[in-house]
């Protein structure tokens, strides 16, 4: 098993007409994620301030096997299959880390 994070920028556009519903669809989604899920360290969306459509997400799990089991889960799946046709573009572009840190 490996002990490296994973860590994750996912870029994504969302179609405007469904805007709201998909931050609404998302932030379940983080919030299921972070709460069921050990593997899963960190979940961070902002959207563009000028251009809102335009979505990021940092994501930090504990491995590639947390990363691989998030994937598999029923919430991520749902999330997946609900906003598949809101998203006109997604990169997901691996990073590493240079300084996280988050107060308790």
């Amino acid at each position: 098993m490996s002990r490296k994070p994973v860590v994750r920028m996912a870029e994504l556009e969302i179609d405007p007409d469904t805007l709201e519903t998909y931050r609404t669809l998302l932030t379940e989604e983080i919030e299921t994620s972070i709460a069921l899920e050990d593997g899963v360290l960190s979940l961070s969306a902002v959207s563009i301030r000028n251009n809102p459509n335009r979505i990021r997400i940092l994501e930090v799990y504990a491995n590639q096997e947390a990363y691989e089991a998030h994937l598999r889960t029923p919430h991520f799946i749902k999330y997946k299959n609900q906003t598949a046709h809101m998203v006109t573009s997604l990169t997901l572009i691996e990073v590493d880390p240079i300084a996280m840190r988050a107060k308790p």
